[in-house]
């Protein structure tokens, strides 16, 4: 069987077929193959985005199903803005772009935020889109811009900027497009402009860099708080490929490893120039430049921990100074080109997603037996936990083979001693807390209801810290076979900050990922903390997580709609898959057949 780019060797009547939306890759289950004819029986239609597929059974291609559509091509995307206006006081705009996609009628989902630029009216945006791409659908999106005022992760707080309502066809034919930013009431936001770039992703290598420097200027009395930016190369000009965080108060400072794809930074010729800016950052934005140098990626692959690769760092208006040599130099310790393995290579190379439910069955609920509760149960089976857990879980059940989910409650007391338990089975059998596919989930949930008391304090902690200790065993095997999912489901504040953002931190360095979804109208400022699109969380001791694991979604801004709830909080997911087993360099269990089939 034939899928686009990937190839799947099936010689069953029955089997499972993935299709990608949105970011995100779903399985179609139940489909048949005519053992006849070895095309597809009936209709079969991808349950998540009811979009028809191409089968090719193993043993020789045939003609595609009627009203079949082409697989998605991945797509990535690149904004910068011009000339937004400016809504602070006493200082510029601190710029976000937020993208939104439509999944129908006036609906749209949030799909991604870039990073937050302090004090800038002129964004260059360093985090990219990466969005699937059909020819033959219409795919409508929205790139809204905000000044972030505060530390919210709701961006109905914030100043608005202007936005752009295009399609994906649009900016794919035009490659480079810029257009007047617009307000809501469709007249332009000042002179502001947007431009965004797309390319196609065909290239899955990336450079591991390490890099340094040595004897920068002072820019400020007798400091430089540096940072890097580098450059690619394109027929519009320089286009921003990564920014390095800023060292403070160092001539000679060290950058924390990181990589990025060959395909973002020279388009995937080694043999391309690269420039390099190094800046002393400014609060206000206006960061000098301390020097820069253009190399290809050929020439710092020669740099070692031993001998790096040095290169000057020259700023051009102290060229013509006399006894000028430079201002600094660069040190790339490492450049190591990989082959970096996408979220499908790891599915289909045989890594499992273990999906564990946490449930929040603190007093502030209600009691269950009131139609005011969020436990209350209507008389259609369901409330705000069950949509939650029916939308995340569908799609996630599809990823783990034996189907059996571990299932948590906690804040409640628990028969027979009655005492608060924060990190108990809801099926009551701590030596067995699993429940058969998410049907089991619902039917344990039914019933252990009416068998607690709900109570208190609203703890995250201690489940996270369970989930945590089986990642930990399994990064152990060193090969990437598991990822961990948690879900926690909630309707209040955390009573345990401190121990919950150490154990997230900790978590960060494991095969985990982290999804909250809010029930009810609380505040949920602190779960918006958690979500750190902007910046890493810290520990209360300091220590800076390694990476963000955390999506937070509150239920009521989707009124309902368990689809686009799930394309929410599960958007990230593949990227955190891939990017946490590439960066520890392990491979699918069965790599060497995804190695030969890519």
């Amino acid at each position: 069987m034939k899928l686009g780019r990937v190839k799947i060797e099936c010689s069953q009547s029955e089997s499972e077929l993935f299709c990608t939306n949105a970011n995100m890759s779903f399985i179609v289950p139940q489909y048949r193959i005519n053992k006849r004819t070895k095309s597809l029986c009936s209709d079969s239609l991808c349950r998540s985005c009811c979009i028809s597929l191409i089968i090719m059974a193993s043993g020789g291609a045939r003609g595609p199903v009627p009203g079949a559509t082409h697989l998605a091509t991945k797509v990535e995307l690149t904004v910068s803005c011009e000339n937004l206006m400016d809504m602070d006081i006493f200082s510029k705009s601190d710029p976000l772009c937020a993208l939104y996609i439509n999944t129908s009628g006036s609906h749209w989902y949030e799909f991604g935020r870039t990073e937050m630029i302090l004090n800038c009216l002129n964004p260059k945006f360093a985090k990219k889109f990466v969005i699937d791409y059909y020819f033959e659908m219409v795919q409508r999106l929205k790139f809204c811009v905000y000044d972030i005022d505060n530390n919210t992760y709701d961006l109905s707080d914030d100043d608005f900027l202007g936005e752009l309502e295009c399609t994906l066809g649009q900016i794919v034919s035009n490659r480079q497009m810029t257009r007047p930013l617009m307000l809501t009431n469709k007249r332009p936001a000042g002179h502001g402009t947007i431009t965004v770039c797309a390319e196609e992703i065909t290239d899955t290598r990336a450079a591991n860099l390490e890099v340094s420097a040595r004897n920068l200027d002072k820019k400020y009395f007798w400091w430089s708080d540096p940072f890097l930016e580098f450059y690619k190369q394109t027929e519009a000009g320089w286009q921003l490929a990564h920014r390095t965080e800023v060292v403070k108060n160092n001539l000679n400072p060290i950058w924390r490893p990181f990589r990025i794809s060959l395909r973002a930074l020279c388009g995937g010729d080694v043999d391309t120039v690269i420039k390099v800016d190094c800046y002393d950052h400014h609060v206000n934005g206006s960061h000098a430049l301390i020097g820069s140098f253009k190399a290809s990626l050929a020439e710092m692959q020669m740099g070692t921990h031993m001998s790096p690769a040095e290169f000057e760092c020259i700023n051009p208006k102290k060229v013509k100074k006399k006894n000028y040599k430079n201002s600094g130099v660069i040190c790339i310790k490492q450049c190591q080109i990989v082959k970096e393995f996408t979220f499908l290579d790891y599915i289909m190379g045989g890594c499992q997603i273990n999906f564990t439910i946490a449930i929040d069955f603190t007093g502030s609920n209600g009691d269950p037996s009131s139609p005011q509760s969020l436990h209350y149960i209507n008389p259609e089976g369901y409330n705000e936990y069950l949509t939650a857990i029916w939308a995340v879980g569908n799609v996630i059940q599809d990823y783990d083979s034996n189907k059996m989910f571990p299932v948590f409650g906690f804040g409640a007391q628990i028969p027979p001693s009655w005492q608060v338990s924060h990190e108990f089975p809801i099926n009551f059998n701590p030596a067995n807390p699993f429940c058969a596919g998410i049907e089991g989930v619902v039917q344990a949930y039914q019933r252990c209801l009416p068998q607690l008391k709900l109570w208190g304090p609203t703890n995250f902690a201690p489940i996270i810290n369970h989930v945590a200790c089986f990642a930990r065993q399994a990064l152990q095997q060193r090969v990437a076979s598991q990822y961990f999912v948690l879900l926690i489901i909630t309707d209040g504040v955390i009573t345990d900050m401190d121990r919950t953002r150490t154990a997230i931190v900790e978590a960060s360095r494991l095969p985990m990922s982290i999804i909250i979804v809010g029930v009810g109208g609380a505040d949920f400022s602190a779960m918006e903390f958690l979500d750190s699109d902007d910046k890493l969380l810290c520990s209360p001791r300091g220590d800076v997580a390694l990476r963000d694991i955390v999506q937070f979604v509150p239920f009521r801004d989707f009124q309902g709609n368990s689809v686009a709830l799930a394309q929410s909080v599960l958007a990230e997911l593949p990227d955190q898959v891939a990017s946490f087993f590439n960066s520890y360099k392990l491979r699918p269990p069965n790599a060497p057949s995804v190695s030969a089939l890519s």
